[in-house]
């Protein structure tokens, strides 16, 4: 993964007019969060957006696909590709971020490791 200083300004511009968001880098690429809410990534020179059953068929719809981090098509992430037009229209791109960000609010966090048991003297055998 990997995404240029200019390629992250535009994002940041396009998506902040919308809404405030944060990026941070994450595993070469750059992940986008609005309300706290890991919303949209970024490969290079390519967004993708969260998605679920809800908003998928609007991605399916315009021709894009499934973020491919180890290039098999059975195992996409659960992000698909922003289509280029989307990303220039802010009229466009507000409702699409919506939706995503509506998915990440969804997405269940992750369990909690439990605590460990107390660690409880060993019986002895007499």
């Amino acid at each position: 993964m990997a995404v240029s200083v200019s390629f992250r300004t535009y994002l940041l511009e396009q998506l902040g007019q919308i809404r405030p968001i944060t990026s941070r880098p994450m595993f070469g690429g750059l992940c986008f969060f609005a309300e706290g809410r890991a919303f949209a990534l970024a490969d290079d020179g390519v967004i993708y957006f969260k998605v679920d059953d809800s908003n998928r068929p609007d991605f399916v719809a315009a021709g894009m696909g499934p973020f491919l981090p180890f290039g098999d098509p059975d195992k996409p992430m659960q992000y698909y590709e922003l289509p280029a037009e989307v990303l220039e229209d802010p009229e466009q791109l507000a409702p699409w971020m919506a939706k995503a960000i509506a998915v990440a609010a969804k997405a269940k966090p992750k369990a909690k490791p439990k605590p460990k048991a107390a660690l409880r003297p060993k019986a002895t055998r007499k």
